[in-house]
């Protein structure tokens, strides 16, 4: 009897479900991050380098 109460009340508890939501929402945000991290970094590297290659193109004039 007494592993069925344990049973029923472990059941009915829904604090692990919680958790759960919480675990799962932020997998979800960290995948997203991810994601527009991986599709932005390639046009960020390149617009890097044509703003170095144009600022070594240039030159300082004195006066």
């Amino acid at each position: 009897m007494k592993f069925f109460k344990l049973a029923n009340r472990f059941k009915r508890d829904e604090d692990g479900a919680v958790t759960v939501d919480w675990v799962v929402l932020t997998s979800a945000i960290v995948g997203l991050a991810i994601a527009v991290l991986a599709s932005v970094s390639s046009g960020t590297t390149a617009l890097g380098d044509k703003i170095s290659a144009d600022l070594m193109s240039r030159t300082v004039v004195t006066y």
